[in-house]
């Protein structure tokens, strides 16, 4: 049933690629009596007056995407990556999409450009607003920009309850009031975070075409329990990047490839590419990635965003699509630190379906924003990890120009305080990841149920082989082929490597380097301006951190901290294990000092005078 259901989405996108990368009403008509459907799903995903509130049972071939897988940051070299979203139909169109970029004017101002949750609320106290209308002015502005004009693709699935849930929404506020700061605002979250309604989980693979899973995951339904609306699901590298060593960033064999909304020819790193590029292009008003090591912070910093990987355990992982269990976690991605602790409160909490979380007990809050001080700089003591810097002139000037601002906000800064352990568990990290996915992945697929598309590891990668015209036309599965040889995580060398890990990036890393120096965080850049997006020879990462906290488990913050040629670049602030508030302390601090984050003007190409 799948595979044909998988044989149909195929032949739809190569007989009309270019009318389903442009959603023609013909084209879509077409589709819709192929599937014994009469509705319109462009006009659906809008919430036209013809369909009242329900935006329809859109299928995810409906929204037309493009497809791209990512590759994260420091794993370029090694092929382990994160975590992401997007939708996408048609080769044709993903190779077709980017190039023609150049002759798309930038989009219009939008009314909600830029408005932080904050801004939001007040618009529905204030009657302005209501849920209802900013769900629908985020999903218009969604087909406005990200199918059509510079079509970004970070989109892979809406939600076609949105509205209904939007309304029902503000009956209640007008009732009994709001539930809090995320009452009515649209979120979309990536699409390996499971959600059980008339949405599907595919982490970006045609395998797990259709796949409802049969609950919740605990990320959506704390949403949903603060009141936000999910709007839908944004596309990824498929697979959270952990498929191939030679991806490219942002790709996925379902949504096609994501565009950087700054420059629309370079790439939005990943894997959390669509939700990156998603909320710096204000399609909702924040989002939510998942990271395994930089998928949340390589998006952020390439979106001018601001992106929080926690502590492993202060948000559940239950109901995400896995990587590997000893470094996954969901996390925030917003445009201000203010927001980035709304969300963060909201998402945390103890989950019996993930062991993890028990250790937060004690160490986690409901409410983040008690944390921020514009102050927060004074008096802290900062070490500068220099070994994550030297990669780009230009952004070692930034980070420089960003030092000299901490220091005139009072803080002690020792430089360098280096993690004397990078680079020596690049191996045994990406060993661990090889056997917890396996593991990991097939316990994920037994908890879908027997209607499960796939099985096993094993089925997805026959399924790659057999579809690999769709799945893999730019790069293949050797991760995958090399995890599926690991054996059970009883295993010496396993058991081994993990040990290695944590000793390495906790006890002698980060640990080490604060304590030796009483530090209260340290500090590097957390990447360079977005590279071009290269199907050929895949991802070009240059440089940035991200390795060390996301083995460790421990808190990672990132806040944009200037351009080069237009291209973002962010700053890095991290710690010891749920040093989350004072994380976000310093980080609002530097952020209130350099107000740094500008929205995106989607050109067509990087400007280099």
């Amino acid at each position: 049933m799948i595979v044909s259901g998988m044989t149909l989405l195929i032949h739809l996108s190569v007989t009309e690629p270019r009318a389903v990368a442009t959603g023609s009403s013909a084209h879509l008509n077409k589709r819709n009596s192929f599937w014994g459907l009469q509705i319109d799903p462009v006009a659906t995903a809008r919430g036209s007056d013809t369909t009242g509130d329900n935006l329809g049972g859109i299928a995810p071939s409906f929204h037309p995407s493009k497809r791209k897988n990512m590759n994260r940051r420091t794993f370029v070299r090694k092929g382990v990556i994160g975590g992401a979203g997007l939708a996408s139909v048609s080769l044709a169109i993903s190779e077709t999409s980017i190039a023609s970029s150049s002759a798309t004017l930038p989009p219009p101002a939008f009314e909600l450009d830029e408005l932080t949750i904050a801004d939001l609320q007040s618009g529905m106290t204030s009657g302005k607003y209501t849920a209802h209308s900013l769900a629908r002015k985020y999903l218009d502005r969604i087909d406005d920009i990200d199918k059509h004009g510079p079509a970004i693709n970070s989109i892979i699935e809406l939600n076609p309850d949105a509205l209904s849930i939007a309304t029902e929404l503000d009956k209640e506020r007008s009732a009994k009031g709001a539930r809090g700061p995320l009452h009515g605002i649209p979120v979309l979250i990536k699409d390996n975070i499971d959600t059980h309604d008339r949405m599907t989980t595919t982490a970006g693979s045609l395998a797990l075409g259709g796949s409802i899973p049969l609950q919740d995951s605990f990320v959506a339904n704390k949403l949903r329990d603060a009141g936000a609306v999910i709007l839908g699901k944004t596309n990824l590298s498929e697979w959270a990047n952990f498929r191939s060593s030679h991806s490219t960033s942002g790709w996925s064999g379902r949504g096609g490839q994501t565009k950087n909304p700054y420059v629309l020819d370079r790439n939005p790193c990943g894997s959390s590419s669509g939700t990156g590029a998603a909320v710096a292009a204000n399609l909702c008003a924040v989002g939510v990635g998942t990271e395994t090591d930089g998928s949340v912070v390589c998006p952020s910093n390439a979106n001018s965003l601001v992106g929080i990987k926690p502590t492993l355990g202060l948000i559940s992982r239950a109901g995400i699509v896995p990587i590997a269990h000893s470094q996954d976690t969901a996390g925030p991605m917003c445009r201000t630190v203010t927001d980035v602790a709304i969300m963060l409160g909201a998402l945390t909490g103890i989950d019996a379906r993930d062991n993890a979380t028990k250790d937060s007990a004690g160490k986690s809050f409901a409410d983040y924003k008690k944390f921020l001080d514009a102050n927060g700089l004074k008096g802290a003591r900062i070490g500068v990890h220099r070994k994550g810097f030297a990669f780009n002139d230009a952004v070692d000037k930034l980070m420089g120009d960003s030092i000299d601002i901490i220091k005139r906000r009072g803080a002690t800064v020792i430089d360098p305080a280096d993690i004397p352990t990078q680079g020596k568990f690049d191996d045994s990290e990406l060993e661990v990841l090889l056997y917890e996915f396996k593991a990991d992945l097939n316990s994920y697929l037994t908890s879908l149920g027997p209607r499960a598309p796939v099985k096993s590891l094993k089925e997805i990668i026959d399924f790659n082989e057999q579809y690999k015209d769709r799945e893999m036309p730019y790069f293949g599965q050797d991760l995958f082929t090399k995890a599926q040889a690991k054996g059970p995580l009883t295993d010496k060398p396993y058991r081994d490597a993990l040990a290695k890990n944590h000793r390495m990036s906790r006890k002698e890393g980060i640990d080490f380097v604060m304590d030796k120096n009483r530090l209260d965080a340290l500090i590097a850049p957390t990447g360079g301006p977005a590279w071009t997006t290269d199907w050929i020879n895949g991802d070009h990462f240059a440089g940035g951190y991200s390795t060390a906290s996301a083995v460790a488990g421990y808190p990672h913050i990132t806040v944009p901290a200037g351009y080069v040629r237009g291209l973002p670049v962010g700053i890095s602030f991290f710690g010891r294990a749920w040093s989350e508030p004072t994380l976000i302390k310093l980080a609002f601090a530097f952020e209130q000092a350099t107000k740094a984050r500008r929205a995106p003007q989607f050109l067509s190409t990087a400007k280099l005078d």
